[in-house]
């Protein structure tokens, strides 16, 4: 896996062997981050589930103020970890948070939020994309299988957009009034 764009354009970054992750493929970042370009730069992105930290360090490639990095997996941690120590990010801009995603999500705030659970989590879409309506960010985008359908609307999130590429797709969800 490596950075697709933006200052740690082309840099390697370490994986996690085995399917308990879901990665985020080179070709679906590099189209997420096509449409995320007129919104990162100085963004606060929260990469939720993150496992290697392969989004939310294309977020800081690419211009995004600081990354906040939440994740369960010991293992997943480690190796995130070691991929920002790798690029030089420091906690000044790369904030890794060890816990359950649904217990802390709603503790921080930020501009964009990636939801991306893994394979084995698949029933904690609709929590946490309601725990996210409760205080939304201006953007949510949630990674899923193409077949696993998502609601349009999640209190006041509402989808705007959907990506389809391969068998993953990407639902983008934002703050509607008077929902």
């Amino acid at each position: 896996m490596r950075v697709i764009g933006g200052q740690f354009r082309s840099r390697r970054l370490k994986t996690l062997p085995g399917e308990a992750l879901r990665p985020t493929p080179d070709r679906l970042r590099e189209s997420l981050f096509n449409v995320l370009a007129p919104e990162i730069e100085g963004a606060v992105f929260l990469d939720a589930y993150a496992g290697t930290g392969a989004v939310g360090i294309e977020a800081l490639s690419r211009g995004a103020a600081r990354a906040i990095f939440i994740e369960a997996d010991r293992a997943a941690l480690r190796v995130l970890r070691e991929n920002l120590a790798s690029l030089g990010l420091d906690d000044r801009r790369a904030e890794v948070v060890q816990g359950q995603v649904l217990r802390r999500l709603g503790s921080y705030r930020a501009d964009i939020v990636f939801l991306d659970p893994p394979y084995a989590l698949d029933r904690e879409y609709e929590p946490a994309l309601k725990v996210l309506a409760e205080n939304p960010p201006r953007l949510v985008i949630v990674q899923h299988h193409r077949r696993h359908e998502l609601a349009p609307q999640y209190g006041c999130l509402r989808r705007v957009r959907q990506l389809r590429q391969g068998d993953n797709a990407l639902s983008f969800y934002r703050p509607v009034t008077g929902a």
